[in-house]
């Protein structure tokens, strides 16, 4: 653990929570990717299936209860609460197009052949992709609702804290996994033209922010 790490865990769990809090306060989920929403939720679900094996720490522990609770309650109010509000048409992101080469690449690449290692391993390469049917929602509609930007920017924040966590572990442990750091570099690739928005517009005091076509 150090203070990117710890800030980057901050930022992921502040970024969930804005979505949920969005959702439950204006009881309507319009804006919202749900199978973003899925995806994450399925990253969660494989990633944390250690909870029934081992703990590491009360915090590691606390953190991914509390990170699959809120990424199920967040489908919970999208595809059941409010799925009035819901816009299945803008969502329309084929998500076999990630699902099916994640699947693939996860048994191809991996640090061991064994179930749980293969579930990590496809829920690091699903993270690094997840967030795509939320971008492809916001460039068909043209425009994001500045607490949707909000939610990810959090995100975005999150995983380049991550970076410098990495680097830090780097030179500090001699620790670098591969892995995890590849994909990490991958999904904050698709934040950069999504940052640039986020601080000259929405931080000039803008409600809403267009993004452009191309992200």
């Amino acid at each position: 653990m150090n203070i990117f790490r710890l800030a980057g865990d901050v930022s992921h769990l502040v970024a969930i929570v804005i979505l949920f809090m969005k959702i439950w306060r204006s009881k309507s989920c319009a804006g919202i990717s749900g199978k973003s929403q899925v995806l994450f939720a399925l990253v969660f679900t494989t990633r944390y299936l250690d909870l029934f094996t081992s703990v590491i720490s009360i915090y590691n522990t606390v953190m991914k209860v509390v990170f699959l609770a809120l990424a199920y309650a967040t489908v919970y109010l999208i595809y059941m609460r409010f799925r009035s509000t819901f816009d299945s048409e803008s969502d329309s992101f084929r998500v076999e197009f990630l699902l099916v080469p994640v699947a693939g690449l996860s048994f191809l690449e991996n640090y061991a052949f064994a179930p749980l290692e293969i579930m990590w391993t496809f829920s690091i390469y699903l993270e690094s992709v997840a967030i795509l049917p939320q971008l492809f929602m916001i460039t068909k509609t043209g425009e994001a609702e500045s607490i949707t930007t909000h939610y990810l920017f959090s995100l975005g924040l999150y995983r380049a804290l991550y970076l410098a966590n990495w680097v830090w572990r780097y030179h500090t442990e001699g620790f670098f996994d591969q892995i995890a750091v590849v994909s990490g570099v991958v999904q904050t690739i698709f934040y950069c033209d999504f940052f640039y928005l986020y601080v000259t517009r929405v931080l000039r005091g803008s409600g809403k922010m267009s993004l452009p076509m191309h992200i």
